[in-house]
């Protein structure tokens, strides 16, 4: 067993921390620095490196809304803007409105200053937030970090919706595949974003442009779900006519778009766990992140939900009773009832969305579209959700 950071040359084996987090990521970094705060000794455990493989360039960006935002800069970890540090390009971009249309007429606008914001979520490069992060950790000393996993009084799962370790606890993971795939690139655009989110729903599929590079800058990352046959031919391509399907699509709302790199896809799906803790003889077990669950992207909320997991875990880890121990499960059971029904309503409202407008029923299209012009005017009812959604 051998420790990625750690002075001390007792092994690990012989050692028994208080939390074990299983799986590097976002979500799993995020825990750690934040138990880190209570003093709490954490082992970060991540997957050693494919030997002989280079690492991928990462084509995706994540939309962050204030909660999210709020977390990362109390451990740290927030990417600087990029103007305040001489980086070029800007790595975090303010959405001060966002546009989403249907495929009858129907449309509906978020601005920013309509809801007393200077932003209603902010757009930030994936390798820039990973980078942060790991910057952060390295300057913990009460967390190490590993390629296997120690002994802990709790072990947090954060290794993703394939998790091997959730599979080997035997926690049951229902799985409801979409007959579609994400389909995400970067896109050079003639025209400035603006700062500008776009989103349309259109012949059953859902294609967003997320702003890149700073608020005036003319970079885009697309997220487009597609039939599944429809992304493995891109891919196969190597992206050839994507930008020009995309650029007709969004009516060339940005004006010319060129391909900056092959695009990368993913499957999607709606799934989760029938129970996001156990107990073993070692210590007791939660979920977080997609481990626990995953859900279509289109409302740009996955990652703001696995960092509401780590958030509440913290929380309900802090407050516990001196006497209690981490891994006790009446303890960890706050944390799970905190955490299903939220889960639950966003799985539930993403997965009806594209139902909704996947069906081609002229009869369903006129009802959809008549809905989103009357939700545009619906006033309380919009700056309610536009809050929500912000992570307010």
């Amino acid at each position: 067993m051998r420790t990625m950071s750690s002075s001390t040359s007792r092994p690990a084996s012989q050692r028994r921390f208080d939390v074990t987090i299983r799986g590097g990521g976002v979500v799993g970094k995020a825990l750690a620095l934040l138990l880190a705060r209570d003093r709490l000794k954490v082992a970060l455990v991540e997957p050693a490196a494919p030997e002989g493989q280079p690492p991928r360039t990462d084509v995706r960006a994540y939309a962050l809304n204030a909660a999210s935002r709020e977390l990362l800069r109390s451990v740290r970890a927030w990417p600087q803007s990029g103007a305040a540090v001489g980086e070029s390009p800007a790595t975090v971009t303010p959405v001060t409105a966002m546009h989403v249309w249907g495929d009858q007429g129907g449309a509906v606008h978020f601005e920013a200053h309509e809801q007393d914001l200077d932003a209603l979520t902010w757009i930030v490069d994936v390798p820039a937030l990973e980078l942060r992060l790991t910057d952060a950790v390295s300057f913990q000393a009460s967390i190490e970090r590993f390629h296997e996993a120690p002994p802990a009084a709790l072990t947090v799962i954060c290794e993703g919706k394939r998790s091997q370790t959730r599979e080997e606890l035997g926690l049951d993971f229902t799985v409801r595949p979409y007959p579609h795939k994400a389909v995400a690139a970067r896109l050079r655009c003639e025209r400035p974003h603006g700062g500008v989110a776009r989103q349309w729903f259109q012949d059953g599929e859902i294609m967003a442009l997320l702003p890149l590079e700073g608020a005036q800058g003319n970079s885009v990352a697309l997220v487009w779900s597609v039939p599944s046959q429809q992304a493995e031919a891109w891919l196969a391509q190597g992206g050839k006519d994507l930008a020009q399907s995309v650029q007709a699509r969004c009516g060339e709302a940005l004006g010319q778009m060129t391909l900056e790199g092959p695009p990368q896809a993913w499957s999607l799906e709606l799934s989760k766990a029938r129970r996001w803790i156990t107990r073993t003889p070692l210590g007791g077990v939660a979920l977080a992140g997609d481990a626990a669950h995953a859900m279509h992207p289109l409302a740009g909320q996955g990652l703001n939900v696995g960092l509401a997991d780590v958030a509440e875990l913290a929380r309900v880890l802090h407050g516990r009773e001196y006497w209690r121990e981490l891994g006790d499960l009446k303890l960890l059971r706050r944390y799970e009832r905190a955490r299903a029904a939220d889960v639950g309503a966003m799985g539930w409202v993403t997965d009806n969305l594209f139902t909704l407008f996947a069906h081609n029923d002229s009869r369903v299209q006129a009802l959809r579209n008549w809905g989103m012009k009357g939700f545009e005017r619906s006033g309380a009812l919009k700056h309610w959700i536009a809050r929500q959604a912000a992570g307010l």
